[in-house]
């Protein structure tokens, strides 16, 4: 039953606001997509107002190697041999009542994706949602001194029209599908519409990449019509350019493929056919979404 899964903590007055999801996972690259929804909701100190409880949507163990099966454990924290901190997955939703915002911050689930998705959905119910907006990231050949490339998919030919008169680039894709694309196909049930935007990000840039961040956060604070203070995040961005930037100074061959994907990204080549770049990626250890 879905009422034993969602926990309502709070019912803040909002008028059919729409929801912003962010989800670990598949499409986090660069921790694009829960960082972007994560900065949302300190900027603007939204409140946590409902939670989506862990009633076995997740795999707790698979064998492997510590570094894999580490993406699948729950998480602990022990200090001077005292165990501080034992997390399971969370999956939070978050208000921002003066913008009629709510965001949701969670793990996509291994199981159950059709109770998982009842359970985002009688959220939406509860609140009057008409409208969500996923925001996502993928690995792929673009270079980190351009703007990421977005593309979208949505739930209706209506809701299209919204993402067209922005010049967005609407996806082509066959291939095995996330939670989000059975959220997206599903939504017209519940008088939903919904709408996915995601960038594709440097595949040789590990880790949280705030430069991607700021990006999509411009991008999807637009569509919303809600604004942050970017200024921590702007410094956060310089810093890691510049970094970045010693690093590959430091790697020939690597700036050699960057400089390649630069022209080929202003000249408007997106096939992903550079060959020599993803098997020396591949060399690396480094994965194509």
């Amino acid at each position: 039953m879905v009422e034993d899964r969602v926990c309502i903590y709070k019912r803040p007055k909002l008028e059919k606001p729409k929801l912003l999801l962010g989800f670990s996972g598949w499409m986090d690259s660069g921790e694009v997509s829960t960082g972007t929804v994560r900065h949302f909701v300190e900027a603007l100190d939204a409140e946590m107002i409902a939670e989506v409880k862990d009633e076995g949507f997740y795999i707790e163990s698979f064998p492997g190697t510590m570094d894999f099966a580490a993406m699948f454990r729950p998480y602990t924290k022990i200090r001077n041999g005292l165990v501080t901190k034992f997390e399971w997955p969370k999956n939070l939703f978050f208000c921002d009542e003066s913008n009629n915002l709510i965001f949701f911050i969670g793990r996509e689930p291994n199981f159950r994706w059709k109770s998982f998705s009842d359970c985002i959905f009688s959220v939406c119910t509860e609140f009057g949602v008409e409208e969500i907006y996923f925001v996502g990231s993928i690995a792929g050949l673009v270079p980190h001194t351009r703007e990421p490339l977005y593309s979208c998919s949505v739930s209706d030919e209506q809701f299209k029209q919204t993402f067209e008169k922005y010049g967005t680039r609407f996806s082509n894709y066959n291939g095995p599908a996330s939670i989000v694309t059975y959220l997206t196909a599903n939504a017209p049930e519940y008088g939903i519409s919904m709408a996915t935007l995601v960038a594709t990000v440097p595949a040789y840039v590990q880790g949280n990449n705030p430069i991607c961040i700021e990006s999509v956060i411009r991008h999807i604070g637009t569509l919303l019509n809600v604004h942050i203070d970017m200024k921590k995040l702007r410094g956060a961005s310089e810093e890691f350019e510049r970094r970045l930037n010693e690093v590959v100074d430091g790697e020939p061959e690597l700036a050699r493929h960057i400089r390649r994907m630069e022209e080929n990204y202003d000249n408007e080549i997106f096939d992903d056919q550079m060959g020599d770049l993803k098997q020396w990626l591949v060399k690396k250890g480094i994965r194509l979404d």
